[in-house]
């Protein structure tokens, strides 16, 4: 119908609807009025293709071990992006990274839907699609993922600062035997954050015994469980553990109490998140706070300048803070 009343052919229309080049200017703006005075396609739609801009962004859970829904801390600074991009202007599309489900490369599925800009969440082994992304014309954040692109830049705690506020408090409190748990090698923030504890430990003239350094497969609890469990069986435990996320900490805390093991008595824990389960637990975790909602909100204007050609992208760094509950006591109480 459309070709038939702007007097082109199906193909040409085709063509216009995916922004094909090699149609004439005067063709395509025709066929678009068309478009938008039928209701063929809603009018939002109708401008995006004269336009090249949709109102949408991407939503990327990245990595083949990805954090998803089921990240409580990655939900939170979602749900804070996604209310401000909404009053941005903006909504959400997620894309599947299951085997590329629907074809192609991240990019290109983004030219595809006419997104306008991407958000990308970290995860671990990161596909090589993210980082042909990342160096795209796609403007993109990262966040806790460091984003090199032109079109590019991220949002992410002060990883380095997270945990040299973990070492000044086991110290103050007179822990000097210092256990790490962290997820898995191909983490870049778990990396950072045990760089970070070493680098500390050492400032504090402290010695960094290596055996109480261990690793699950991801920042989730059952990795924090069997972490907790291999330093058990090892013997000789630390008196006080830093687990790079609130989910390993709890997972650590578990396998604890198995063993009849008090917390902080025997062994004190430190998380990092302050996801909203630290306050419900027994004994509540004394954590990292990362400020959620601010590092959404960042992220969403970051991203809505980078679109607007505003910025030429950047970073910010978010400070941290400590909350101290109950699994983190002195050991001279």
């Amino acid at each position: 119908m459309i070709a038939e009343m702007a007097g082109v052919s199906v193909s040409t229309v085709s063509k216009i609807m995916n922004n094909y080049s090699d149609v004439s200017e005067k063709t395509k703006q025709r066929v678009l009025e068309i478009i938008e005075q039928t209701g063929y396609l809603p009018s939002n739609s109708a401008k995006t293709l004269a336009t090249k801009k949709s109102s949408l962004i991407g939503v990327i859970f990245a990595g083949e071990l990805n954090v998803d829904f089921t990240h409580p801390f990655f939900v939170e600074v979602l749900n804070s992006f996604k209310k401000q991009m909404g009053v941005l202007g903006y909504d959400l599309i997620f894309f599947s990274n299951e085997k590329f489900i629907s074809g192609g490369d991240y990019f290109s599925r983004c030219l595809h839907f006419h997104v306008d800009g991407c958000v990308i969440i970290s995860g671990q082994k990161m596909e090589n699609a993210i980082q042909e992304l990342d160096m795209s014309s796609i403007p993109c954040i990262g966040v806790d993922l460091e984003l090199k692109g032109k079109k590019s830049g991220y949002v992410m705690s002060d990883n380095f600062k997270i945990s040299s506020k973990v070492v000044e408090h086991f110290y103050l409190l007179g822990y000097r035997e210092l256990g790490f748990i962290g997820s898995t090698a191909d983490s870049n923030i778990s990396n950072k954050r045990e760089e970070g504890y070493i680098k500390a430990i050492e400032g504090f003239g402290m010695a960094v015994n290596e055996k109480w350094f261990v690793h699950g497969d991801d920042f989730f609890e059952p990795s924090g469980y069997a972490a907790m469990q291999q330093l058990i069986q090892a013997g000789n435990l630390p008196k006080a553990i830093f687990a790079a996320s609130d989910l390993l900490a709890l997972g650590a805390i578990r396998a604890l109490k198995e063993h009849g093991l008090r917390i902080p008595e025997d062994v004190a824990i430190i998380g990092c998140d302050d996801i909203e389960a630290c306050k419900y637990t027994s004994p509540k975790l004394t954590t990292i706070r990362q400020n959620k909602e601010r590092l959404g909100v960042l992220a969403a204007h970051m991203l809505f300048d980078l679109i607007n050609n505003q910025s030429e992208g950047g970073s910010f760094v978010v400070e941290p803070a400590l909350v101290i509950r109950e699994s983190c006591g002195s050991q001279n109480t």
